[in-house]
């Protein structure tokens, strides 16, 4: 799992102590589940079970998926979509 999927989970979820470990944790039993489709680019994404408006995006990689960063359905995020943004708009990979 990538660094920035930690802390998007961690910022979206709660200030867990390790937030790596729950997130494989949550995304295996949500792959178990089948609640999984195919994504952009060959990509899989992966719903939450517990919070159903929560996507991890996995790249499968030796048979297993890392997840690469996630985000929130609806219309009330956690995180509101204006942090994000913003952070979009630093970011110059991005542009």
């Amino acid at each position: 799992m990538t660094d920035h999927a930690a802390e998007r989970f961690r910022q979206r979820v709660r200030g867990t102590l390790d937030p790596k470990t729950e997130v494989a944790s949550r995304v295996a039993l949500a792959r178990e589940a089948g609640s999984v489709e195919d994504g952009d680019r060959g990509t899989v994404l992966v719903r939450d079970l517990e919070r159903r408006d929560l996507v991890y995006v996995c790249r499968p990689e030796h048979g297993e998926l890392v997840v690469v960063t996630l985000w929130e359905e609806g219309e009330d995020p956690a995180v509101p979509r204006r942090f994000t943004d913003a952070l979009r708009r630093d970011d110059q990979r991005v542009k």
